[in-house]
């Protein structure tokens, strides 16, 4: 659609704002509806007269009984023009700006690679996921937290003690966290479709890490439980080292959904036949870790399986607690056969986990990776023991 403009100014800036955005030769017209009266029309065609007599645009005039009206200006020199309007050119203003983003930090080549393809961004007058070269001081807080994360000083620390001790302002972080994984993206493995605090959390950098909820004939070293059999127990995961069997467990089950989980403990296993553990979906650094410890309490020979949505997310969460637990695990109620029987064509596709082929989830990860592939919720499903065969 043609451009239109009353305000003669206002159709020389848009010339540079489309040249600069890529645009060899953009055209903008006058507006004659709009004009307020005649007046108004003799001014702004003075004023592109004037632009004209400095090389800046060239004029098309009409045609017939319109032979003496401006049909068209089009951008005739935009160095002229960056002059005649005193306008600094975008490419300079995001040289100056991206020389300030990264100035004085040691970063990852690949962060300074992000910092490059952000000064061409603001080169053609764009924005950068919303932040335009305007925006160089936060966005430099974003790379320096993301570099700080790469430098693992993320760990062991929550949001606002990390944002505060990195940039000097606690609730940074909070306000930029999606500029910050679109940083690490490249760099860190992330979960499929997670939103940024998702995907911060599972690399350790969370508000305070959830509590690790687990159900079984467990004790607490130095606590006796036995007497009062809670439905489940809650525990900061830094705690699961202090966690006791009572008698070896048949299974240890991990469960990403809290209603399976519950649905689980108090419909499959109220006997607490297995040891079954709920992770809120994608697991944190700190209930990686838990697992971990869990696991080594139990021997080679006790099966430990995760339950999760059939979809990529499911499988990255799996392959994830796969990879913490550091020995095999089995997938319960997560196959090809219970996707093509109850699940359902996603509206939208994404790419499952890359796991190797002998991970337990690789072959409903290829399966995923198939057009028509089906996917389901696990709330779906009825809860039932994991196959111990």
């Amino acid at each position: 659609m043609a451009r239109r403009f009353t305000d003669a100014i206002g159709l020389l800036n848009d010339l540079l704002d489309r040249f600069e955005a890529g645009a060899a030769s953009p055209i903008a017209h006058p507006d004659y509806a709009a004009f307020s009266s005649v007046v108004a029309a003799d001014v702004f065609l003075k004023q592109i007269r004037i632009a004209e007599s400095a090389g800046a645009v060239s004029i098309g005039w009409g045609r017939g009984p319109k032979r003496y009206q401006v049909a068209h200006v089009r951008l005739a020199s935009a160095e002229i023009l960056y002059r005649y309007l005193d306008r600094t050119p975008a490419s300079r203003i995001a040289e100056d700006a991206a020389a300030r983003l990264v100035a004085g930090v040691a970063l990852h080549e690949s962060l300074k690679n992000s910092g490059s393809q952000i000064a061409e961004v603001w080169a053609r007058g764009k924005t950068w996921h919303g932040f335009g070269s305007s925006d160089v001081d936060t966005l430099r807080h974003a790379f320096v937290l993301a570099q700080a994360i790469l430098d693992n000083k993320h760990l062991d620390v929550d949001y606002k003690t990390f944002s505060r001790r990195t940039v000097g302002h606690s609730k940074i972080l909070e306000r930029i966290e999606g500029a910050v994984v679109r940083l690490l993206s490249g760099i860190m493995d992330f979960p499929p479709g997670a939103r940024p605090r998702e995907a911060l959390r599972a690399i350790g950098l969370e508000r305070f890490a959830p509590p690790l909820l687990i159900a079984g004939k467990i004790d607490l070293d130095g606590a006796d439980l036995s007497g009062i059999s809670p439905h489940y127990l809650g525990i900061t995961p830094k705690e699961a080292d202090r966690v006791r069997f009572r008698e070896p467990p048949a299974y240890v089950l991990t469960i990403e959904n809290f209603a399976s989980f519950n649905r689980h403990i108090a419909e499959a296993d109220p006997g607490r036949l297995g040891t079954t553990m709920y992770v809120g979906g994608y697991p944190s650094l700190a209930t990686q870790q838990a697992l971990r410890t869990i696991a080594g309490l139990v021997s080679e020979q006790t099966p430990i399986f995760h339950w999760s949505d059939i979809d990529p997310d499911g499988t990255w969460i799996f392959h994830t607690i796969e990879r913490a637990v550091d020995r095999p695990i089995r997938p319960h109620l997560m196959s090809v056969e219970v996707a093509e029987r109850l699940g359902q064509v996603p509206f939208k596709k994404s790419a499952p986990a890359r796991c190797p082929p002998n991970s337990g989830i690789a072959a409903l990860a290829v399966y995923l990776a198939e057009d028509g592939a089906k996917t389901l919720e696990q709330e779906e499903l009825d809860p039932v023991l994991p196959d111990l065969h």
